[in-house]
């Protein structure tokens, strides 16, 4: 029998309107809501249905917004089994509230606090990103090598085969593009982001979060998560916090996340938030594995 995976989406899949119709249709889901706003004492909720779009895209607001709402769809889809989860970035924290391994409040201040300290660290030390179609891992890693001589620039999401991205400083990354390209690659595209994500340049968010992740009551997992930093299952707790605080600065080992998971026996995988961006990546990696998604109260009903 084989067994049953949910992911996570991450930054970039949030969308004004998000989580609306949760919110109308659905007394707990409402609940949950207002009560995301009162731990955070920010209207949340006000700005994942509304936006403006350059609110909801401030990566202090965009990361609690993602995360609340995979967690509200999570609960709809409580009574399904489930054998694993991972979650892209930011998406490992709802991966871990699903998975037991720390409540919603607690996951829910985590990333309000990992959004300000990245945005702060993005404002702090410009950076940017690039998505790199068309090149295998090894090509990127050694145009990164190369492009360093300009600035810092690191892989920082290995998402499939063939798409990687990139992170660093701008003149990094702008040559790691320009290199990029001379090798051959199919697309190379610099992403509209507010830091280098998963890079060096981080490092200033690290102090934050790593007092904050001590803080917080961190238990052992129900079922096993697959970790970014290490793209390997994790159940115990002080691995967990340790490769929380790791993430921060690491790449995302997303395409290995998700073959591992292969391995130990998933054949059907479960978006659980706002997008399909997971569900796309997932085709071009196990394209043997099924894949659905969750995102709407309609995709809950029709279920």
């Amino acid at each position: 029998m084989g067994k049953t995976a949910y992911i996570f989406p991450g930054q970039g899949s949030q969308y004004v309107g998000m989580g609306k119709d949760f919110f109308e249709a659905d007394a707990d889901s409402r609940t949950l809501f207002r009560h995301a706003d009162d731990v955070l004492g920010v209207p949340l909720s006000k700005i994942c249905f509304e936006g403006p779009d350059e609110e909801l895209k401030q990566t202090r607001n965009t990361q609690p917004a993602i995360f609340l709402h995979s967690l509200v769809v999570f609960r709809k889809l409580k009574s399904q089994s489930v054998d694993m989860v991972a979650g892209h970035s930011l998406g490992e924290y709802s991966a871990l509230v699903a998975a037991g391994a720390m409540t919603f409040e607690a996951g829910l201040q985590l990333v309000r606090l990992r959004g300000e300290l990245m945005q702060k660290a993005g404002e702090e030390q410009k950076g940017t990103m690039a998505a790199v179609v068309g090149l295998l891992p090894e090509a990127v890693e050694e145009v990164c090598k190369e492009a360093s001589v300009a600035g810092i620039v690191r892989p920082a999401n290995f998402n499939s085969p063939g798409q990687i991205v990139i992170s660093g400083s701008v003149d990094g990354v702008r040559k790691g593009m320009e290199l990029a390209k001379a090798r051959g690659a199919k697309l190379v595209k610099e992403l509209v982001v507010s830091g280098a994500f998963h890079s060096p340049l981080m490092a200033s968010a690290r102090d934050g979060l790593k007092k904050k992740l001590d803080e917080t009551t961190i238990v052992d997992a129900a079922i096993p998560v697959y970790a970014n930093v290490s793209a390997e299952p994790v159940t115990r707790a002080e691995d967990i916090r340790d490769l929380l605080f790791r993430q921060l600065t690491s790449p995302v080992r997303w395409e290995e996340s998700v073959m591992h998971m292969v391995r130990d026996g998933a054949d059907a995988f479960v978006e659980v938030g706002p997008g399909k961006v997971l569900q796309g990546l997932l085709k071009r990696i196990a394209s043997n594995a099924q894949a659905s998604g969750f995102d709407k109260f309609s995709d809950i009903q029709s279920n």
